[in-house]
């Protein structure tokens, strides 16, 4: 099999153009992401608030399901990464592997908890009949034939593994246009196709997530020769498999619990009105606008990051985290003018036809106004959180993310619904962002001085040996 004729561009390449090259293509494949998230919710919001509301209270369950396909997809590529920079391919191929097995067994949990259980969740959250009518159509279909996205989430790992997130980009595009086509078709109904409405956007979802997949596969097994993957190589490796979650499970544990938060703070506004879980659904949608392209430039900062830490390259790992830091920010604070400047035109983007927006767009203002302000610190939460990973820390990760959102951010969300009602809920965000990025900081300090420094040490003592 074809070996790399020297090393690389991970551990030679200038870092600022290394970042832009590895983060580009990630950045444009969740922008694209983004897309796919938002235009369920637009073209769903037209049918009712109801619909909108069964998609909204779906987010905790999609998320799950995310978190566990793109954790166990984070152990892979660090483990991947960190075995490509100390040149043990026969390792590299194993991870290859083995996560495919683990992403395969974790798709298959899902469909089974989908097909026995999409109406009872809806059940416990709300007795509107719309809504759970609606919802339990939506996440059936969405969970029930959720193999897609595990498969997609691994074949972008494979690649981005090695430096090629050009491909990843493609397995994203892929999948996203057939989606965006296929809603209004499918939604809405265009002969041949009937009239589907939720139903029809949990189908669309799902095409696209399993024609990226299959094309993900292809150039996974095909136009990446740094990791050669075999039938033979199907076989549970115990080592690996805990090399993989020691990263890979925390990151888990860290996106679930956003799932928890969400779940909690819906909990926490359907008690004043329906329209408030709508608004807070809606947010999730258009903040992805913003954190995934910060998402997108972790993406490509995790494999140059987790490579250089393999090939004991201190200064490289140190620049790469300053110059994505700098970016992530940069990308926030844009996104803070336009929810600032705008939240009435993207709350208005929601609008149900036939139904007054008003109470919509009283609560959406100013939610978006007092929720975007925490995006002005947490850049650097997102980006250290990465770094965390793939060093090897993910309990950090971990910690930052507990004391976040189940610590600090859904109790005074709560205390502030009792004290000063609905309109304070919002604040309970930056109150809570504050906290994350001191730890943050901390934490960066303390891996800094553990894993970084000594790197520095003996390669000051190999130069002057």
């Amino acid at each position: 099999m074809p070996q790399p004729a020297s090393e690389n561009k991970m551990g030679i390449m200038p870092e600022n153009k290394l970042l832009l090259n590895m983060a580009v293509p990630m950045i444009v494949s969740m922008l694209i992401q983004a897309c796919y998230n938002v235009v369920d919710s637009y073209f769903v919001s037209k049918l009712s608030e109801d619909a909108l509301n069964a998609v909204s209270l779906a987010f905790p369950v999609q998320n799950l399901m995310i978190a566990v396909a793109v954790g166990t997809g984070v152990g892979i590529n660090a483990l991947l990464s960190r075995s490509l920079g100390q040149k043990d391919q026969d390792r590299a191929n194993r991870a290859a592997m083995n996560g495919m097995l683990l992403e395969i067994a974790s798709g298959l949990v899902f469909t089974i908890l989908g097909l026995t259980l999409a109406r009872t969740y809806y059940v416990i959250q709300t007795d509107i009949t719309g809504i759970v009518e609606y919802g339990a159509d939506y996440l059936t279909i969405v969970c029930g034939c959720c193999m897609g996205i595990f498969l997609s989430v691994l074949s972008e790992r494979l690649v981005q593994a090695t430096g090629r997130t050009v491909y990843a980009m493609v397995i994203q595009g892929v999948g996203s246009v057939i989606n965006l086509i296929l809603d209004p078709i499918l939604i809405f109904g265009l002969d041949p196709f009937p009239r589907m409405e939720v139903a029809g956007a949990a189908a669309a979802t799902v095409a696209g997530q399993i024609t990226g997949g299959l094309v993900g596969l292809y150039l996974a097994l095909t136009h990446n020769p740094e990791i050669q993957m075999s039938v033979r190589g199907l076989k549970p490796d115990r080592e690996i498999i805990g090399n993989i979650y020691s990263v890979g499970l925390p990151s888990i544990i860290m996106q679930s619990i956003g799932s928890v938060m969400v779940f909690g703070i819906n909990q926490i506004l359907i008690a004043f009105t329906s329209t408030a879980t709508a608004v807070f659904g809606i947010y999730f949608k258009l903040q992805s606008f913003i954190f995934m392209p910060v998402f997108g430039l972790n993406n490509g900062m995790v494999p140059i990051v987790a490579y250089n830490y393999g090939a004991r390259k201190p200064d490289r790992i140190v620049k790469t985290v300053k110059l994505a830091i700098a970016y992530a920010v940069g990308i926030m604070v844009v996104g803070f003018a336009l929810f600032q400047l705008f939240p009435d035109v993207f709350i208005g983007l929601f609008e149900a036809e036939g139904e007054d927006a008003g109470d919509l767009l009283a609560i959406g203002v100013p939610a978006l106004r007092v929720i975007s302000f925490h995006f002005l610190v947490a850049g650097i939460s997102v980006v250290s959180m990465s770094v965390f990973q793939s060093l090897g820390h993910g309990v950090l990760s971990l910690t930052v993310s507990v004391i976040r959102q189940l610590v600090i951010l859904l109790p005074v969300a709560f205390i502030l619904s009792r004290l000063r009602g609905l309109e304070a809920v919002w604040w309970a965000f930056p109150f809570a962002e504050l906290f994350a990025v001191s730890l943050c900081i901390l934490f960066l300090l303390r891996v800094y001085r553990k894993d970084i420094a000594p790197m520095k040490l003996d390669s000051t003592v190999q130069t002057n040996g």
